[in-house]
């Protein structure tokens, strides 16, 4: 794990950038919010030049929209074997924004929505907003303590009366990639409630080992019908700041539907965030698959790092995104009245994310980013570990 350009990485240079990473809490070393340290791909960078020398920051020209939904046709086709017309491939300005276009005008008015546990924390926070409830159906423990989610409890949730449920795959926060017979398994139940599936996708690129992702929407023509599917570069290229994601409709009737709000589902997408939305399909392949390996050590060093310095929190290695969900259930009862992320940010200056945020399956867990240079993560664990043993004795 030595001798790999992120290694020269240091916190100083990052909060020298000033992102919102390393600048929203000064003084802490930051794993909390789901970016990368380690740049961009150069064809990324390029095409951001590009658009500097064109001048182009106007409004979306329709042929840099054809041009992204071709890339993302062409990189869904290659990389997942899901032969998507570029037609039904609409930029939109994030995942979020494309859930509340699915929100208000795919699903019943009113309806609730379920939502599997831990969960992204937007999607906890939006939906009220929208007027939504938020039925949690928090995972269970399958076969090797793998978490799986619970069809018996989405089943009685869509029989409460929620239309959409929410798919996050790869899952953020708990990295889990799910398998076709998980997914047929889903599809089954979402198609005998006739329900709705938004399957957020951001993180499709990011797997491990012999872990593949699998578009939901892909499996058959049943989950095409009764799917809208979110996905993006951002996560993947790290370039959430530039504003697109992609809308994928694969239900002819909703493909019908978009006619009368494209522009609406677009309108926010910036323009050079199109355009390197485009290059990072098209190539930036070199680099991501470098990103991965080098994510892929952080995976395990993480492992080491915890039996070594923090034997009480548990740790499973994602199978994909950089995300670690950590139980810090185990930790000695020291931490009062806060919660865990508050008391590493007060004891030992490091960002993590309360996993209360990501429902009530989430008390007493941490989320941490993995996508920061060794020597980084390794500081972190020992600034955890040393807040807890210094207030142990």
């Amino acid at each position: 794990m030595t001798g790999h350009r992120f290694d020269d990485i240091t916190v100083e240079s990052l909060m020298e950038t000033g992102s919102m990473k390393w600048t929203r809490m000064p003084g802490h070393l930051a794993a909390f919010v789901a970016e990368m340290d380690f740049g961009t791909a150069p064809a990324v960078t390029q095409s951001l030049q590009n658009s500097t020398d064109k001048a182009l920051w106007g409004y979306l020209p329709p042929a840099v929209t054809r041009d992204m939904s071709q890339a993302t046709s062409e990189f869904l086709n290659t990389r997942y074997s899901w032969d998507v017309p570029s037609s039904r491939i609409y930029p939109t300005a994030d995942v979020l924004s494309a859930y509340e276009v699915v929100l208000e005008r795919f699903t019943k008015p009113g309806s609730a929505v379920i939502l599997p546990t831990p969960a992204y924390m937007p999607f906890l926070t939006l939906t009220p907003l929208r007027g939504r409830e938020i039925i949690q159906v928090p995972m269970i423990e399958g076969e090797g303590g793998r978490l799986e989610m619970d069809l018996e409890g989405i089943a009685a949730a869509f029989d409460q009366g929620a239309h959409l449920m929410i798919l996050c795959n790869p899952h953020n926060p708990l990295g889990r990639v799910y398998t076709e017979s998980e997914l047929l398994a889903l599809a089954d139940v979402v198609e005998a409630k006739g329900g709705v599936v938004f399957s957020d996708e951001i993180h499709a690129p990011i797997t491990f080992d012999d872990h593949a992702h699998i578009p939901y929407a892909s499996l058959n023509e049943t989950t095409a019908a009764h799917t809208l599917t979110a996905t993006s570069a951002s996560k993947a290229w790290n370039i959430p700041g530039l504003k697109c994601a992609q809308l994928i409709v694969s239900n002819d009737d909703h493909q019908a539907s978009m006619k009368d709000i494209a522009f609406i589902v677009s309108h926010g997408a910036a323009t050079p965030g199109v355009a390197a939305n485009t290059a990072a399909y098209r190539d930036g392949g070199e680099w991501l698959e470098d990103v991965l390996g080098y994510i892929d050590d952080n995976r395990a060093l993480l492992s080491g790092l915890l039996a070594t310095h923090l034997p009480e929190v548990t740790y499973r290695e994602p199978e994909g995104t950089y995300i670690a969900w950590l139980d810090a259930k185990g930790l000695p009862d020291i931490k009062g009245d806060r919660s865990w992320a508050q008391f590493f940010s007060d004891e030992a200056r490091v960002g993590l994310t309360d996993g209360a945020l990501c429902g009530e399956a989430g008390v007493d867990h941490l989320r941490l980013m993995l996508s920061t240079p060794h020597h980084i993560l390794e500081k972190i664990v020992i600034a955890m570990a040393e807040a807890v043993r210094k207030h142990e004795s």
